[in-house]
């Protein structure tokens, strides 16, 4: 104990815990919230060497993907679980390229989606468990838009819902901005 009126400091479940002048230190923070780095994709890797049939197109109304071939043409097998792995990026261009080329294959994809579900699975469950909040807005949109492009889509995800669900039940009480006006950017809070 200190002459001075200053508490003593210490650890739970301790001799000293149940001296008169002493504070318990609290628990270490668990880092259920905090932002997993995300390790070098496989997306970025092809990227990188080149090895997908795209290119960037600068537009009036912004960027887009100019493709080289026909995306109906494309294998889904191949390149679709390669691009849902590059939702875990943040870096641009291949932050951009992921996003949008996920978008333009399930625009496009229709009967071709739903055997690739299973493949899926993995990349959608490590994009969420990075915790960072853009990476996981647009894990959810995609999701909805995955859901959205075929008959029977949203059926073959029901088996999976145990690997998806637990980590967006750590983020469902959380705003994504700081703003809490009722029609927020993007209707972000619509997502869960």
């Amino acid at each position: 104990m200190f002459q001075d009126g200053r508490r003593l400091r210490t650890e739970g479940f301790t001799v000293k815990a149940t001296m008169k002048n002493s504070v318990v230190a609290g628990p270490p923070a668990a880092g259920a919230f905090r932002e997993r780095p995300s390790r070098p994709t496989t997306f970025r890797k092809f990227y990188e060497r080149g090895e997908f049939p795209m290119a960037l197109e600068h537009n009036t109304k912004g960027n887009h993907i100019a493709w080289k071939v026909e995306i109906e043409k494309l294998d889904y097998h191949h390149y679709l679980p390669l691009f849902f792995d590059g939702l875990c990026e943040t870096v641009h261009p291949y932050e951009f390229f992921a996003r949008q080329g996920v978008h333009d294959m399930l625009e496009h994809g229709g009967s071709k989606i739903q055997p690739v579900i299973p493949q899926l699975i993995i990349p959608i469950k490590n994009a969420l468990n990075t915790r960072n909040r853009q990476v996981i807005c647009t894990t959810l949109k995609v999701l909805q838009h995955l859901v959205m492009s075929g008959d029977m889509v949203g059926e073959a995800l029901v088996p999976y819902y145990r690997q998806i669900l637990p980590i967006l039940n750590i983020f469902k009480n959380m705003n994504t901005s700081n703003t809490k006006a009722p029609g927020d950017q993007n209707n972000q809070n619509k997502l869960t």
